[in-house]
């Protein structure tokens, strides 16, 4: 009986990857900036408020962006990392190429929806472009880019996972 020989790795450009971690340290700084943007922001309206009896008129449409901001832009972090929450319970049953195939098949779904999102908030985004928000004179599209940017970055990553295979799965406890 002849044994099937495993297909040789085929070696994928070292370029793409290169470019996406250079664009996840680039949206880590961002994503670092809008979450010290709200603290700031936030300590400071609550601060005057009961400080002082006071209050800053667009505190809480900038802070409440800037956490908009830095929730969509930590996904594909943690879409990079296999850090999100998954049942595994049927996945761990399986044998190792079992495992990967499902893993790898689960993120080619997942890359196909975040692609139809970044669609989708792309287009709400223009459509809602003209709107102003009530207290800056921002467009209220600010509010959907982050969704956009988030989508079309945890898709390239589900992508690398689909290609590449899933991260190595850490073994930490939940509490």
């Amino acid at each position: 009986m002849e044994h099937a020989l495993p297909l040789p790795a085929v070696a994928a450009p070292a370029w793409p990857l290169r470019l996406l971690r250079t664009a996840d340290r680039a949206l880590t700084a961002v994503l670092l900036a809008a979450v010290a943007v709200m603290v700031a922001v936030v300590s400071s309206q609550v601060a005057l408020r009961y400080g002082f009896n006071r209050s800053i008129d667009w505190a809480d449409e900038v802070g409440r962006l800037a956490f908009v901001w830095a929730i969509f832009l930590a996904i594909p972090l943690g879409v990079r990392d296999g850090a999100h929450i998954g049942i595994d319970l049927l996945v761990d049953k399986l044998p190792a190429a079992g495992q990967s195939a499902l893993r790898r098949a689960g993120a080619a779904l997942g890359a196909a929806m975040m692609l139809a999102i970044f669609w989708a908030a792309v287009r709400t985004c223009r459509e809602q472009w003209d709107e102003l928000m009530a207290t800056v004179d921002w467009s209220v599209g600010w509010f959907i880019v982050p969704v956009a940017i988030g989508a079309l970055f945890s898709a390239l990553h589900l992508l690398h996972i689909v290609i590449a295979g899933p991260p190595a799965k850490k073994l930490e406890s939940a509490e």
